[in-house]
């Protein structure tokens, strides 16, 4: 099992756009060769109340990963009680360690994805994170959520393994080293 982040992101570092806008997502071309395979090796997600708030306001809750190819269970770390009616596929834990476990039992031999610049930086920090994937895409978008790069966090050293352009998306693939 790996810990990967999977974002698609702005030329200037952002995951989100102000107001948490994803509509500059779309528009530049269709799914690459490297987001099908990283989404096929993923079977379990960890995500934030946030991604999971936001998902079900715009974006069609779980049925909307992946523009509705996922089907395994999401677990979102949060503090906050679940609202009353959750899909069956999400789990509401309190804890990151306890998300990245019950995410990592729930994959078995597949990969757990990180949601969000947030968890992205937790799991850096912990020394959990193995692969960070990202689809560039040609848009400045000069304030949102940042992947990386907030007071604090720590350098990690990333090697890349792939890089391959498509349409106007360039995809970049890297292990983390340290």
């Amino acid at each position: 099992m790996a810990v990967v982040s999977h974002h698609t992101m702005s030329l200037d570092g952002f995951v989100a756009g102000p107001d948490d806008t994803m509509d500059w997502v779309s528009g530049h071309g269709r799914a690459t060769d490297l987001a099908e395979r990283t989404r096929s090796r993923i079977d379990a997600i960890v995500a934030g109340r946030r991604w999971h708030d936001l998902a079900l306001d715009r974006g069609n809750g779980v049925d909307g990963i992946y523009g509705g190819a996922f089907e395994g269970p999401v677990f979102v770390v949060s503090h906050r009680p679940p609202p009353g009616d959750v899909d069956p596929r999400v789990t509401f834990v309190t804890g990151l360690d306890d998300a990245l476990a019950a995410a990592g039992r729930a994959a078995g031999e597949g990969d757990v994805a990180v949601f969000g610049g947030s968890l992205t930086r937790q799991c850096a920090a912990k020394g959990v994170l193995d692969e960070v994937v990202v689809h560039l895409v040609p848009v400045l978008l000069g304030g949102g959520v940042r992947l990386y790069g907030e007071d604090g966090d720590p350098t990690v050293r990333l090697e890349r393994v792939e890089c391959a352009p498509a349409e106007q998306i360039t995809d970049l693939r890297f292990r983390v080293v340290c």
